[in-house]
């Protein structure tokens, strides 16, 4: 659900950036390979989209310090060379996918969401509990048959409830998992997303505080 976009080219990377996190996920960019490798040390994310000529820092070596760390992050690498020896050298290096410019966007996402998969444990594509169905592959949520119109941030806590099957989450996985690094842990942004989805689940109520602890569905 996070996710790292490494492109020196600015305008690109947030373009990138808009449309992932249309499509549910956090989303962090940084323009340099030492920004990448300094953000890749601060949080734990389930996907890099690393352009492999970033300045300062190679990409290539962004990838193989990332590979000699054992992080589960997931590597998709980009570049204008796409030649299949150009292929070969990324995936040698360490990438689990490549992907040549320019590309179509709707592959990037689905890469994405493809290396994702493979970063965590395995998540069934629906997901249900007391009446809740989620289908994490169309996006989709209902309550009782009742269709849920959720925001992406909405979708995404939600997923993260059930995937947690009745444990609680604390605020600061939620934080960690399902915002960007500009979120700050002192707005009461959780809370604020939690009120919102509280109120689209209807009665009667399925979230539970559970004190000093989290939130538990």
């Amino acid at each position: 659900m996070r996710v790292l976009v490494a492109e020196d080219e600015q305008v690109l990377a947030e373009l990138v950036a808009t449309g992932l996190r249309r499509a549910g996920f956090a989303v962090d960019t940084v323009y340099t390979g030492d920004a990448a490798l300094a953000y890749l040390g601060l949080h734990d994310y389930d996907v890099v989209v690393l352009d492999r000529d970033l300045p300062r820092v190679h990409g290539d070596e962004v990838a193989r310090e990332l590979v000699a760390s054992a992080a589960r992050t997931r590597i998709l690498m980009l570049t204008a060379a796409s030649s299949m020896e150009d292929r070969v050298e990324g995936l040698d290096l360490g990438a689990d996918d490549y992907l040549g410019k320019p590309f179509e966007f709707p592959e990037l996402v689905s890469r994405v969401r493809a290396l994702r998969r493979r970063s965590a444990r395995p998540v069934p594509p629906l997901l249900e509990r007391q009446g809740v169905r989620l289908d994490t592959v169309r996006r989709t949520a209902e309550r009782d048959g009742r269709e849920l119109d959720l925001s992406p941030k909405e979708f995404s806590v939600l997923q993260i409830l059930l995937e947690a099957d009745g444990a609680p989450v604390s605020a600061e996985e939620l934080l960690e998992r399902a915002w960007d690094a500009h979120a700050d842990p002192f707005t009461g942004a959780v809370r604020v997303c939690m009120s919102k989805l509280r109120s689209k689940l209807g009665e009667p109520p399925l979230i539970r505080t559970v004190q000093s602890v989290g939130y538990a569905l």
